[in-house]
C-alpha cells in the first residue's frame, strides 16, 4: 500500500500486516486498527497535536462514540481538559475527500452534544480551524490551529 504524503510533519508509525490487511498502531488507544486513508490522516494528525501542538496523549479520545438526536455517532478526535472538560474536535477525511460545508455541517452537529470552543477539519493536505463562541452562536477561522495551551485557557 502506497501511503500519501500529508501537508504534515513526517512521523514514525508502527505499521504491521496481518492476514493480508495493513494495519497501524494507534498509541492512543494502544491497538493496532485498519490502516485505510482516513486512519492514515487520522495517525498522522494524532502525532501532529501530540507533537507540534503538545496535546497530552492522554487527554485524547478517538472515535468517541455518543448520542445526538437518539442516533449513535462517533467523533475522530476529541480533546480534553485535565477537568474532563472537551476543548476541541477533529474531524478526519480521506486525503482524496475535498472539505466542503457538509463536512462542516457533520462537524458542527457533533458539537451541538459537546459544546467545545475549536473544530478542526482536515483531510490530511488541507486544515481548517474555526474557534467558536458558544455565548454569541458565532464562528471564526483562524489562520493556524493553535496550541494546547492555548485552547485550555477557557
Amino acid at each position: 500500500m502506497t501511503l500519501p504524503h500529508l501537508n504534515l510533519p513526517e512521523y514514525e508509525h508502527r505499521i504491521e500486516v496481518k492476514e493480508g490487511k495493513p494495519r497501524i498502531f494507534d498509541p492512543i488507544r494502544k491497538k493496532l486498527v485498519a490502516l485505510t486513508p482516513e486512519e492514515w490522516v487520522r495517525q498522522n494528525f494524532i502525532r501532529f497535536l501530540i507533537h507540534e501542538k503538545n496535546v497530552p496523549a492522554s487527554l485524547m479520545a478517538i472515535e468517541m462514540s455518543f448520542k445526538l438526536h437518539g442516533m449513535q455517532k462517533r467523533s475522530d478526535i476529541v480533546v480534553f481538559s485535565s477537568e474532563t472538560q472537551a476543548l476541541l474536535i477533529v474531524e478526519c477525511k480521506s486525503p482524496d475527500v475535498r472539505i466542503t460545508q457538509q463536512v462542516f455541517d457533520q462537524i458542527a452537529r457533533y458539537n451541538m452534544k459537546l459544546l467545545v470552543s475549536y473544530l478542526v477539519v482536515t483531510n490530511g493536505l488541507d486544515h481548517f480551524c474555526c474557534r467558536i463562541d458558544l455565548p454569541n452562536k458565532t464562528y471564526h477561522f483562524l489562520d493556524d490551529i493553535p496550541g494546547y495551551t492555548s485552547i485550555n485557557k477557557q
